[in-house]
Order: structure tokens, then C-alpha cells, then sequence
């Protein structure tokens, strides 16, 4: 049995929180600095975090190299299978040429750029984030952009900007019902809270993608429906969040947003029409060529609303299949082929002796998001007439293209589990909750460092939830606003998150230019956390402490 120790360099927190810091510093220097390949940077700060683990924490070799296989399969299972087979659903509609389709219909609600980043990256993103999550979004809105014409790099920076403010309550509220089962807190109450938090981030990020997709212009003509959809969506996510359900909170909220927006475009139009020059669909990874006069042509003249239907019958069946996976005794009867199990041969403990939850592998066959993708899926073959060959084919194909974004995943998350095992993430958290009062300004910080190492806002809230009430006591600060304060500034790591940079880099066939796709991103990630902080801040002071429930 391996015990943490948090303050290894000559038994200082800051000293040791600095050399801690290390391994995500050259990860983060190689991606954004230096360019360098994700899969490579990604290995090289495992090395790192490997050698600080044993070094100069005492971890064993043994147990080091254990918790970084765990780490390599839980990015494999559940995070990637739910991405291999969001993406294998979207090629098989490429290869039907229903994603055509698709496109065609998106183009008819608006053929402006900009408004078509909204809905889709946005809103339909938002859907997305709300029944699957783990990158889902990421992976589906990206190519969606870049079939309807947009550069690969800028779908990746949209993809990436919009799926923020809907993180918290992704995967029907998953980072919420974790963070309630490690806080001891009521999952209603810490939903309540981040529903006063991330819906006044839902109305900047629209207005932060019109400026991505055209700049100055783009806010000056296109303001009024990125303000509409920033408005909807968190009036109905604070709304759902605090008064009907927090599980379903995104998924109102997309919806409300989509509606208002298209419902805005029927009445409304900008002054120009923006857009960089249309392609065609293509499949995954792929490059896309120019468009055809044909399919300007097919825009203006509607396909047959039986192929409209079979277009749109895909993302019908995944919602479907999503919702009934949700209902309460389906879950439950799913949850029964379930299999918890201790990592073999990895025995962590914490400061206090206490086993680490983290050694306990979750193999949740039927009710991971991924697998019901995967039986999308196959009614998707059933709905589009795809035989099982092509299927197979284009399963094969998507694997192919995801190949490095696979390798990528699976290190981080090795990486992540190397930190959080061997007490360096501890370290990090606990000198960052000793800051007393300003605390609650620093409390998002901890959550987008834990996001942007694992990738995930639910990792985040087990990794730091505890520590976030911990320090609220400490601090005579509310542990409600702290331990949301950990989600909802998580939600903002994601998009410089070296798993998502690869998933995004792979959807749009720009392996290699993850740091490319860094640089673009971080800037938002930065600011829009700042923002964060300050209304943390805020809400634990006198000025918004009416805020907290």
C-alpha cells in the first residue's frame, strides 16, 4: 500500500506544488510553445509525471506503472468508446450521402456562417453534451462544420469554444451527481448553484463564436441571434436547473435556445451574408472539396421531406436511446451487467490512510454512453438501409482516422492517473485551498486545472470536490458555492484539454496541429475563467451572496 504525501520537497506544499506543476507545464509548453504532436507531448509528460512519482514522491515503480494502465483504460472505456462510435454513426451517413442532406437543411434555416456556428456548435452541441458527453459534442459539431464549409481548424475552435456553459450538467448531470456523492451535498442544491453560475457564461460564448467565425463584423451584424440563443439557453438552464430537473437542464435548454433562433432567423436576416466558401461532406478526418453549383441548387430547391426525415432520423434515434436510458427502472435493470472492481495489484491510499476511490474500476457495459451510441448505431444501419458490410467497413475506417487521437486519450488520462495516484493533484489543490478567503476566487482555478488534466468535469468533481468543502470550511465559505465553483470553472479547462484538442484535430482531419488548435483556444479558456473567479468571488461576498442558495 502506497500513502500520499503531500508536501515531499522539503516538506513544503509551495515547493512541492511547483515540481507537481511540472509534468502539465511540459505538456502544456510542448502543445502550445513548441508545436509538438499531442501523442508525443502527451508521452513525454507521462515520463515526467512518472519520474516525479517515483523520485521524488517515493512511489513505488510498480504501483507508478499500475495506475497509469488504469488511467490508459479508463480513456479508452468510457471516454473513447463513446467517441468512436459517435463518429462511426456520422460516417455512415456521409457514406449514404444523409449527411448531404443534413447539411442542406442547416443551410436553409440560415446560409450565414456565423448563425450556423450557433445552432450547430451551440445549441445542437449543447444537445449533445446533455445525452452523451465525454467529447461527444466535440467530435460530432466539428465535422458537422466542416461539411457545411467551414476551415477545418476554425470548426475545431468552435467545436471547442461552445462546449463550455453546457459541461456542468452534461451527460444527463453526471459532473453534478458526482460531485453531490463526494461532498456529501444534495446533488439539487449543487445543481441550483451552478445554474446561477454557467448560465451567464451561456450569454457570452455565443457572441465569443460569431467573433471567432467573422470578428468585429461578425458581432456587429450577428449579435442580436447570438444574444437571443446566449438568453434562451441560460434562462432555461437556470430555470430547469433550480425549479423542474437538474438532469435535464441542457437538454431544455438546447432546445428553447434552438427554437428561439430559428425562429428569430424567420423574421430576421444581417445586413450580409457571411460565409468562407462552402464543401462537400466527407467522411471523418477526410478533406473536403469544393461545393458543386449542384448543391447550391439542392439548397434552394428542398430534398423530398422522406430524406429530409431519414437525414435527421440518426440524431432522433441517439436522443431516443439516450432518454430511455435514463428512465429509471430501464437504468436500472442496465446497471445490473455493471462490474466495480479494484485495479489488480494497485493499493493507494491517502493522506489519512484511507483507500483512494480511485483504484476501484467502473466497467459499466450497458449504461456507458458509449455503448448506447453503439446501438444508435446499429438502428441507424436499420433506419438508412446500411448493410452490415459497409457498417463494418466504415467502423474500420473511423478507427483508422482516430487512431492517434486514440493514443493521445489514452496517455493523458495516464498521465492524469500518475498525478492523482502518486498525491501530486492533491498537492497542487491542497496549497491553492490555503489561501484562505480569496479562496473563492481561486476555487474555479482548481476545477479548470483538474478538467484540463482529465479532460473530464466529472473527474474534476471527484478528483477536488471534497478538498473544495474542506477549504469552504477552513475559509468560513459556503460549501455549496465552492464545491460549484469547481464545476463550473472545470467547464473551461475542456477546450485545452489535450484529449479534447485530439478528438477535435482527428474529427477534422488535422492530426498533428493540436497546438495550432491550442493557441486559438486558450485565449477564451483564460478569459472566460477569469470571469468565473470574479463571479465566484462575488458570490461569496456581500454583493451576490443573495445568489447562493
Amino acid at each position: 500500500m502506497y500513502e500520499q504525501v503531500l508536501d515531499p520537497v522539503a516538506n513544503s506544499l509551495g515547493w512541492s506544488s511547483l515540481v507537481a506543476a511540472l509534468p502539465l507545464l511540459v505538456l502544456f509548453v510542448l502543445l502550445g510553445v513548441l508545436r509538438v504532436k499531442a501523442w508525443i507531448a502527451s508521452l513525454v509528460a507521462l515520463g515526467a509525471a512518472l519520474l516525479i512519482a517515483i523520485a521524488v514522491y517515493g512511489m513505488p515503480v510498480g504501483q507508478s506503472l499500475l495506475a497509469g494502465t488504469e488511467g490508459a483504460a479508463f480513456g479508452f472505456f468510457p471516454i473513447l468508446w463513446i467517441v468512436i462510435n459517435a463518429i462511426w454513426v456520422y460516417n455512415m451517413t456521409v457514406q449514404t450521402g444523409h449527411f448531404d442532406v443534413l447539411r442542406r437543411s442547416f443551410a436553409r434555416v440560415s446560409d450565414d456562417q456565423r448563425i450556423q456556428a450557433i445552432i450547430i456548435a451551440f445549441s445542437f452541441g449543447a444537445l449533445m453534451e446533455a445525452l452523451a458527453g465525454f467529447g461527444t459534442p466535440v467530435a460530432v459539431t466539428a465535422v458537422m462544420l466542416i461539411a457545411l464549409g467551414f476551415k477545418p481548424i476554425k470548426a475545431a475552435v468552435l467545436a471547442l469554444v461552445a462546449n463550455t456553459a453546457p459541461v456542468a450538467f452534461g451527460a444527463m448531470a453526471t459532473p453534478i451527481v458526482t460531485l453531490g456523492g463526494v461532498t456529501d451535498l444534495s446533488q439539487d442544491t449543487l445543481g441550483a448553484m451552478v445554474g446561477r453560475q454557467t448560465p451567464i457564461l451561456a450569454v457570452f460564448v455565443p457572441l465569443a463564436l460569431v467573433f471567432i467565425v467573422d470578428g468585429r463584423r461578425g458581432l456587429r451584424q450577428t449579435w442580436l441571434p447570438a444574444v437571443v440563443c446566449g438568453v434562451t439557453f441560460g434562462l432555461a438552464q437556470y430555470a430547469t436547473s433550480n425549479f423542474i430537473s437538474v438532469p435535464l437542464s441542457d437538454v431544455v435548454a438546447a432546445l428553447v435556445s434552438a427554437a428561439a433562433i430559428v425562429a428569430l432567423v424567420r423574421m430576421w436576416h444581417p445586413a450580409e451574408t457571411y460565409t468562407e466558401g462552402g464543401a462537400a461532406p466527407v467522411a471523418a478526418g477526410g478533406a473536403a472539396d469544393e461545393p458543386t453549383p449542384e448543391f447550391a441548387a439542392r439548397v434552394a430547391n428542398p430534398d423530398a421531406r422522406s430524406e429530409v426525415v431519414k437525414a435527421y432520423a440518426p440524431y432522433a434515434i441517439i436522443i431516443g436511446v439516450f432518454v430511455l436510458g435514463q428512465i429509471g427502472p430501464i437504468k436500472d435493470l442496465l446497471d445490473k451487467a455493471t462490474q466495480r472492481f479494484g485495479w489488480p495489484g494497485l493499493h493507494v491510499a491517502n493522506t489519512q490512510g484511507e483507500e483512494l476511490s480511485s483504484v476501484t474500476f467502473n466497467f459499466n457495459i450497458l449504461t456507458t454512453p458509449g455503448t448506447q451510441m453503439l446501438i444508435a448505431g446499429v438502428l441507424t444501419m436499420i433506419a438508412l438501409r446500411v448493410a452490415v458490410g459497409p457498417a463494418l467497413r466504415a467502423y474500420w475506417m473511423t478507427l483508422v482516422q482516430l487512431r492517434w487521437a486514440i493514443l493521445t486519450v489514452m496517455t493523458v488520462l495516464a498521465l492524469a492517473y500518475v498525478m492523482n495516484a502518486s498525491g501530486q493533484t492533491a498537492t497542487l489543490g491542497n496549497w491553492m485551498a490555503g489561501a484562505g478567503g480569496f479562496f473563492a476566487f481561486l476555487s474555479p482555478i482548481l476545477g479548470w486545472l483538474g478538467v484540463a488534466v482529465t479532460g473530464s468535469d466529472t473527474s474534476s468533481n471527484s478528483l477536488f470536490g471534497a478538498l473544495q468543502v474542506t477549504a469552504a470550511e477552513k475559509a468560513d465559505l459556503s460549501q455549496v458555492l465552492m464545491a460549484a465553483s469547481n464545476s463550473s470553472g472545470g467547464v473551461l479547462g475542456k477546450m485545452i484539454s489535450p484529449q479534447n484538442l485530439a478528438i477535435a484535430a482527428a474529427a477534422v482531419g488535422q492530426h498533428g496541429k493540436e497546438g495550432d488548435i491550442f493557441r486559438k483556444v486558450i485565449a477564451w479558456s483564460v478569459v472566460f475563467l477569469i470571469g468565473m473567479c470574479v463571479l465566484s468571488a462575488l458570490q461569496a461576498s456581500a454583493v451576490l451572496s443573495w445568489m447562493v442558495p
